[in-house]
């Protein structure tokens, strides 16, 4: 007897795809419709839910999709977790990306996976490509080496995996020689990094993620050697609240001499908590992309104009920048010698980055303000004479009501975000109303608008999101009718 399957107005398109309905009206025998049709219908089944539920319609339906299967997303629910895995394994063989998160996981919940269940990773998934593993805390170097048997793993994440050395990560990129992307998060005992060096020999990664794996300095990038040339996105993120505690450490500096780094195919870059030496190391690598479109310098100590110049002197294609400076006291370290970015900076980008669309600049929560960095102007200029379509200002005391009244010429800005922006006032706000393009308007813990800031906005329309967080004089009720959609959270705890 043919199985059947009732698919009479299930509509399995993705309809944010833009493609065409796939919309069955009629039963049809699971004998006579195609496999090539069954896999577009599949296919189309976007939430893993829903997916499991047509898979179980029919026996036809759940062995293609077994067959086309190739993601699958685990956790606290794999118990047994070694047994279970080989089950899954055997259920869905062409499985190429895989991800295992322990977030939230009890010990009552039972033992989370192990070595032993890499090994039954890497035996029972040749086609395995991408890999992601998260607070999977029983995982050792041994688990690594078993997962070096498959060479075509091209992307590995690794999130708070607390057991595994350098001498891991080494055993697994010596095997796996397609790597292309590499994370490290909090990985807090990888503590040499011969891996670094192997890799910059294989020319081959791609996109290198590392951050708070405190034995991992700035110094310890240089040894990535020819692979820089390839490397089209670095994010790297020391430990604040560990590089704080010692004592400045100049060495890890001088480590890394001036040199020539070959970082031309660099899209992205994320640099947090560095130390940026004039001349030096990470300084090398900001006047060398010439394809940047995108930088993201947040509390990154010792970075200068000279810098910044550089950088924009090189990288016409920026699209977006994203400046967090410590404030004037944040670092007591440097009250002695202050290095501090100044309009200069701006003014650089505003003249040599025609592409520029967006832009946010913010400041560390220091004791005191920060008068001394970028002025109204300097900030201005990069709005006049760059497509800015998204506006980011945070903890910026320069930026006031003239500022606002500036913006009303901003042709390209649609996005405008104001965070602790204190000098702005009720007449400032009340010009919104005529800025050109503005659809969304954020604002968070601004002392200076009230409810009067946004009457000319109630019932105009003009915005398509208005969201209010943590502005004490700002009431739920005036929000009303101020957007097409409009949000309200009033938490005044940051106040005191």
């Amino acid at each position: 007897m043919a199985d059947w399957c009732n698919l009479q107005d299930r509509n399995f398109a993705d309809k944010h795809s833009g493609g065409i309905r796939l919309i069955i009206n009629c039963i049809y025998s699971m004998d006579e419709l195609p496999d090539h049709l069954v896999w577009e219908i599949l296919g189309r089944i976007r939430k893993t839910v829903d997916r499991n539920s047509a898979s179980a319609a029919c026996k036809r339906f759940y062995k293609l999709d077994n067959e086309q299967r190739h993601c699958l997303r685990v956790g606290c629910g794999l118990d047994p977790a070694n047994e279970a895995l080989v089950s899954l394994c055997d259920r869905f063989p062409n499985l190429t990306k895989v991800e295992i998160t322990y977030s939230g996981w009890m010990s009552r919940l039972g033992k989370q996976l192990d070595d032993q269940g890499l090994f039954v990773l890497s035996n029972n998934c040749p086609c395995l490509v991408d890999l992601t593993l998260s607070y999977c805390t029983f995982i050792t170097d041994v688990g690594l080496r078993y997962l070096a048997s498959c060479s075509n793993l091209s992307a590995l994440r690794l999130n708070f995996t607390t057991r595994i050395t350098g001498c891991g990560i080494l055993s697994l990129v010596v095997g796996c020689k397609n790597l292309t992307l590499l994370h490290l998060i909090r990985c807090l005992n990888v503590n040499s990094v011969e891996w670094l060096e192997y890799l910059g020999k294989l020319e081959t990664l791609e996109d290198l993620l590392i951050k708070n794996c405190r034995a991992i300095g700035e110094g310890d990038l240089i040894k990535l050697g020819l692979s820089w040339r390839k490397l089209k996105r670095l994010q790297f993120e020391v430990d604040a609240n560990y590089r704080y505690m010692k004592v400045y450490d100049r060495l890890a500096v001088d480590r890394w001499q001036k040199q020539w780094v070959p970082c031309e195919n660099m899209v992205e870059l994320s640099l947090i908590n560095c130390i940026i030496s004039p001349g030096r190391g990470l300084a090398c690598v900001l006047g060398k992309c010439r394809n940047l479109e995108k930088i993201h310098l947040d509390m990154c100590v010792g970075v200068t104009d000279s810098d910044i110049i550089n950088l924009a002197q090189k990288s016409s294609n920026l699209r977006s920048i994203s400046l967090r400076a410590p404030s004037d006291f944040s670092l007591p370290l440097l009250m002695n010698n202050p290095l501090r970015l100044t309009d200069e900076s701006l003014n650089a980008l505003a003249h040599n980055c025609a592409m520029l669309e967006s832009v946010r600049i913010s400041f560390s929560d220091g004791e005191f303000p920060s008068f001394s960095f970028f002025t109204l102007d300097g900030i201005l200029s990069l709005i006049q004479k760059c497509p800015v379509r998204e506006l980011i200002l945070d903890h910026v005391y320069s930026f006031n009501d003239v500022g606002m009244e500036a913006l009303c010429s901003a042709q390209y800005l649609e996005i405008l975000e104001l965070v602790k922006c204190q000098e702005i006032s009720d007449e400032g706000l009340q010009l919104v109303t005529q800025f050109p393009r503005l659809r969304i308007l954020r604002m968070k813990k601004c002392l200076g608008v009230t409810d009067d800031g946004l009457k000319p906005l109630v019932g105009s329309y003009k915005l398509d999101l208005l969201a209010v967080e943590d502005c004490p004089q700002i009431s739920e009720r005036s929000v009303q009718g101020a957007a097409r959609s409009v949000s309200f959270r009033q938490d005044l705890s940051w106040m005191y």
